[in-house]
């Protein structure tokens, strides 16, 4: 896996996304979910704060706010902290269904999240996604994202909940956000493209 040498800023957003290799799976069966999402609080979570995440058989996606981080390394902490994350899963991986080489597509892919408008609706489309990839039809019965966190009906720890109390007067308003995203699947056509994009 490349090194990356990305400057992540203290207290800003991130969408942190990757794929499967020529688009092939990265999580075979639900074990595998559970082993990545616990690499994700071992590794991620010290140095950045779970927003929103979403992981899919063939992809994942993360919204992270970076924490104020003391270090004297010249690779930032997150890169450090994804790169080894990654490289851990894909050994795991690896060993558990004895195959060998690259799992993902690549390193990590990061882009910087500038505005309320485009969290927000980064968000929605994080939790929709196995709703709009025709997994599930009602995004509650997708367990590998954080979106039950995010209404208050399971107790995970990979989730911001301030941030969820300082934006919403109710989880009803958010899944009320969601539900009309996935009804009528508009997004302002910046956020839109750059989505897109990722499909690619």
């Amino acid at each position: 896996m490349p090194r990356r040498l990305i400057s992540f800023v203290p207290n800003s957003y991130y969408h942190l996304f990757n794929r499967g290799n020529a688009c092939q799976k990265i999580f075979f069966e639900q074990s595998n979910y559970l082993y990545f999402l616990r690499g994700l609080k071992d590794y991620v979570c010290p140095i950045a704060t779970i927003t929103a995440y979403c992981l899919m058989p063939t992809h994942y996606h993360l919204v992270v706010r970076v924490k104020e981080v003391e270090t004297s390394e010249v690779l930032a902490p997150l890169s450090r902290a994804m790169k080894n994350f990654l490289i851990s899963y894909t050994k795991g991986m690896n060993k558990r269904y004895s195959r060998v080489g690259t799992l993902f597509q690549g390193a990590f892919k990061s882009k910087p999240v500038r505005t309320y408008k485009y969290l927000l609706n980064l968000c929605i489309y994080v939790h929709a996604n196995p709703v709009k990839d025709g997994l599930v039809e009602e995004i509650a019965d997708w367990p590998y994202s954080n979106y039950l966190e995010w209404l208050g009906e399971r107790n995970g720890s990979l989730v911001d909940r301030q941030f969820i109390e300082d934006n919403f007067n109710s989880p009803a308003e958010y899944k009320s956000l969601v539900l009309e995203y996935l009804k009528t699947r508009a997004l302002p056509d910046g956020i839109r493209r750059y989505l897109q994009s990722l499909e690619a």
